[in-house]
């Protein structure tokens, strides 16, 4: 008796580590808990890992030859360029929900002193909506994405 009753309170227990933080049991909040976990994340809507670094490939092979970038990766060598890459890829994956986990520096650190204007931003983010297109990611995604980048603009942008 005493085994099976520490196996209920055992499995109750696990279960409940199951659950997420943010959804409880009261009325009308287990269906939209259950929702929840049927949407699946951004990084699995995008495609994974493969898709993302698709959109990272063609988008550094954009900013790396758009005339208005320039000044940033003139003289950068392929491995520096590989590395870049390397931390774009890892930091999309971790914030659209995937298993990655980026390691570079934050972004206002990253890109502070390099006096990246408005009109510099701009260009980046009409390369990463070029390389966006190209693979046809859906609206939807492609909307979340673009917010997620915009919420960084303020860390990367020096001058008007």
């Amino acid at each position: 008796m005493r085994k099976s009753r520490w196996y209920s309170v055992s499995l109750i227990l696990f279960l409940s580590l199951l659950v997420p933080p943010q959804m409880s049991f009261g009325q009308g909040k287990m269906e939209k808990g259950v929702a929840m976990m049927k949407e699946k994340s951004l990084y699995q809507r995008l495609g994974g890992y493969d898709a993302i670094a698709a959109v990272v490939d063609e988008f550094v092979a954009r900013i790396v030859t758009d005339k208005a970038l320039s000044r940033f990766f003139g003289g950068t060598s392929t491995d520096s360029q590989k590395r870049f890459r390397q931390h774009l890829v890892d930091q999309v994956c971790a914030v659209t929900g995937g298993p990655c986990i980026y390691v570079g520096r934050d972004m206002k650190t990253a890109h502070g002193g390099l006096g990246i204007t408005e009109a510099e931003w701009q260009a980046g983010v009409n390369d990463l909506v070029g390389a966006i297109d190209k693979f046809k990611v859906p609206q939807k995604e492609k909307d979340e994405l673009l917010t997620i980048i915009s919420s960084t603009k303020k860390d990367i942008v020096e001058k008007p």
